[in-house]
């Protein structure tokens, strides 16, 4: 007993094109090769036309009464799409979100490292999504982080803009940023000329900061009261400050 006979999956499957004995219709709109409209001829008359020029019959618009067909080399063509189907794709950056996310007692260091983030993903035509979680208590200070996320957007003002003010959403604020055009947009400070990110320590603008730092020898700094005691990670931490607030009243 036979089994059915299972085609082969195909490639082009989801972008087939017929060519030349391929075409069904029995007349097609004619395309010459420098783009002039040769107008409606049979079948048979079109394919002799595209052999006599020695290209091909690509049909190019399969759901036009009747189709439209361009007398074409076939390879040509093929590579002229996949040419188009690259330089589309590369415009498609701008739907890329990347997400960054911040607290109210974040450190310095770390809203540094976190805006150089943002800066490359907006200069490489991506959107960037804030979000900003308070944890335990910290629900209590709202103000302290729209006022972190606040100074996030104006410290990326030169190369994004918000789609909409800040929003507190359940236990976050969230916002969505969107590159600025090109022409309008500043320069990635994170890459040099050459596309390289700048070397740390570089000596480039005349300064000592390639120098190292002399460290005095057995200097101890002496915590003088509950804000300095805590880990050094959370020295700005505003909510530790209002803590040692209310210890003194």
């Amino acid at each position: 007993m036979s089994r059915p006979f299972s085609p082969r999956p195909s490639g082009f499957s989801g972008s087939f094109v017929r060519v030349n004995g391929k075409i069904r219709a029995r007349e097609v709109r004619v395309v010459g090769h420098d783009g002039k409209q040769l107008g409606v001829l049979a079948l048979g008359e079109a394919i002799n036309l595209a052999r006599a020029h020695g290209v091909d019959l690509v049909e190019i618009a399969p759901n036009a009464t009747p189709p439209v067909c361009r007398l074409v080399d076939f390879g040509k063509y093929r590579y002229e799409q996949s040419k188009k189907e690259k330089e589309a794709k590369k415009h498609h950056h701008a739907n890329k979100v990347k997400e960054i996310q911040l607290s109210p007692s974040i450190s310095p260091h770390d809203f540094g490292v976190k805006l150089s983030h943002g800066i490359d993903f907006l200069c490489d035509e991506m959107k960037v999504k804030l979000a900003l979680r308070f944890r335990g208590r910290e629900m209590a200070h709202q103000e302290i982080g729209f006022q972190v996320v606040k100074k996030f957007i104006q410290a990326l003002g030169l190369y994004g803009h918000p789609d909409a003010e800040p929003k507190l959403i359940g236990r976050g604020i969230h916002v969505m940023l969107s590159p600025l055009p090109r022409n309008k947009r500043a320069k990635n400070p994170n890459q040099s000329g050459d596309g390289v990110p700048p070397a740390a320590g570089s000596g480039q603008n005349g300064d000592d900061s390639d120098k190292p730092e002399t460290k005095p020898q057995n200097s101890k700094v002496v915590p003088t009261n509950a804000a300095e005691k805590q880990s050094p990670g959370f020295a700005n931490n505003p909510f530790t400050q209002l803590d040692a607030k209310l210890g003194d009243a």
